[in-house]
């Protein structure tokens, strides 16, 4: 476990009903092997969240035996929409609908609240930062990658030279509102799906958990009328669609090729513009049985248009530990951020 002598970071991943937490030492040492969650209380308001992302804090420096004095920044990961210095959009967003919550600078609070320099990443970026540092090591500030994250939403991240790419207003790397070419993906008098962003066509109007339920499912139902999907409600059938894909259901299959082919596209526009070392897949899409996770794979890296060098080079896997990558992320980035600046002090990151 942890010791006085030795200096630590710590990751805190905050979700939509719990929080994980982390403990990195200062020579990149992880002394937490599995989830260390805590009821995240965000519906509770801002306050209630913030103290229990404190009682996070307390809890994982408890367990592993580490003193608070030996704690010299935290890395703070929340769902977005949020700036680059941590303040949740103004319109909020799914977790963070109340109100209060709406242009709240969640970083800052949790500074003030714990007394430390806080570095804030969305769950995305953070997510994409701890499969490039986990995938490259020793390489990883020599590596750029693309990373996807398929969820509720569509997120991800664009790492390079080890770092995530922010951008002026901290929202590089919005992956799921990139539109993508829909020519040849739709099946024939499918409609062209829409993401709950208000766009048409973009990423994750096909590759989420929300386009199964919004315009997948409602097509496919069509084609298979008889389908035992028919007769749930829509949320639940979209849940369970992965179970059958697993199972190598037909109507299953046919919207994970969808899914699988718009992240195929997704890349080949990414490998346009950033030329990366690497493409992640992560979220619930891929943390399923190894035939369907190696098939979903192998079908977006034969999406993913590459020139010949390109190919030569790149490599395609998945985000790894993806319910501990969020908070192994941030603290990576805080890790990162104390050895790059003079002294503990705030910081901010996108």
């Amino acid at each position: 476990m942890g010791g006085a002598d030795v200096p630590v970071v710590v990751g805190l991943d905050n979700g939509g009903t719990s929080n994980n937490a982390t403990v990195l030492t200062v020579d990149g040492r992880f002394l937490v092997d599995g989830l260390v969650e805590n009821p995240s209380e965000v519906r509770a308001g801002p306050a209630a969240a913030i103290e229990a992302l404190a009682r996070a804090f307390d809890g994982v420096l408890a367990l592993t035996g580490v003193p608070r004095t030996a704690v010299r920044a935290v890395g703070l990961d929340t769902p977005g929409p949020a700036s680059a210095t941590g303040v949740i959009s103004s319109r909020g967003s799914t977790n963070f609908s109340q109100p209060a919550w709406r242009g709240y600078d969640v970083r800052t609070a949790l500074e003030r609240r714990l007394g430390l320099p806080v570095l804030y990443h969305n769950d995305g970026n953070a997510a994409a930062l701890y499969a490039h540092h986990a995938h490259f090591g020793a390489e990883a500030m020599r590596r750029s990658s693309v990373s996807a994250i398929v969820g509720t939403g569509l997120g991800g991240g664009v790492v390079e030279a080890g770092r995530v790419v922010a951008g002026a207003a901290g929202m590089a790397g919005e992956l799921g509102h990139v539109h993508i070419p829909l020519t040849g993906l739709l099946a024939p008098d499918q409609p062209v799906p829409t993401c709950a962003c208000g766009f048409a066509g973009d990423a994750e109007s096909v590759a989420s958990l929300t386009a199964i339920g919004r315009n997948l499912l409602p097509y496919w139902l069509g084609r298979f009328p008889d389908h035992p999907l028919a007769v749930e409600p829509p949320e639940r059938a979209a849940k369970l669609v992965r179970g059958y894909g697993e199972r190598g259901d037909a109507l299953a299959r046919e919207v994970f090729t969808q899914q699988a082919m718009a992240l195929g596209r997704l890349f080949t526009v990414a490998a346009n513009f950033t030329d990366p070392h690497a493409y992640f897949v992560g979220g619930g899409v891929v943390e399923a049985a190894p035939e369907f996770r190696d098939w979903f794979l192998a079908t977006v890296r034969e999406h993913t248009v590459l020139r010949e060098e390109q190919a030569a080079s790149a490599t395609f896997a998945l985000v790894p530990e993806r319910d501990m990558a969020g908070a192994r992320g941030v603290a990576i980035a805080a890790l990162e951020a104390l050895r790059a600046g003079p002294a503990p002090r705030p910081v901010v990151a996108g």
